[in-house]
């Protein structure tokens, strides 16, 4: 968990201890048997699936890496104070997972999606454009998302409005 921590405090170019989360003293993972999720994170706890695991077909390793990736991130991300779209914190997380190069065979593929704010890999993908238009994009929405939300800080960061990227992003 230290060095998924570390990977994502470097992603969010949160290298400065005061950038981060100050209520996060520690992280405490569980693993218990319940349905529906494979993972779910409240705060700095996280929940694994041990129905998920024991039912997961294939590298059973690999998959729970990629879990802890994308659930620390959740611990880690500024969500806007609750007022992020959730496809966009998942999208996040997802991200994570993309560039740890921990992301499973079906994974989106660039230009997927219906919306850009559809969540976890459709919204990865579209963050990785954004990326690529400005290096440091996403560590720089997420600073901006510590304390509030607004689409325009597409517009502060890329200059152009979510809704424009995204079509660009599909074309």
């Amino acid at each position: 968990m230290e060095t998924i921590t570390n990977f994502i405090w470097r992603m969010l170019k949160e290298d400065n201890p005061s950038d981060r989360k100050q209520d996060v003293k520690e992280v405490i993972m569980t693993i218990q048997d319940f349905k529906g999720a494979e993972a779910i994170t409240y705060g700095n706890r996280i929940n694994v699936s041990a129905i998920y695991l024991e039912g997961y077909q294939g590298n059973v390793t690999w998959e729970f890496t990629s879990l802890i990736y994308h659930e620390m991130t959740h611990v880690w991300q500024w969500t806007g104070a609750g007022q992020a779209p959730i496809g966009l914190i998942e999208g996040i997380a997802d991200y994570t997972i993309l560039k740890a190069n921990y992301y499973p065979k079906g994974f989106a593929k660039p230009r997927m999606g219906n919306r850009w704010d559809q969540g976890y890999d459709f919204t990865a993908r579209f963050l990785e454009y954004c990326e690529g238009i400005k290096s440091g994009f996403l560590a720089a929405l997420n600073k901006k998302m510590k304390n509030a939300f607004s689409v325009n800080y597409f517009v502060e960061l890329l200059g152009k409005s979510v809704d424009e990227l995204f079509k660009e992003y599909k074309a």
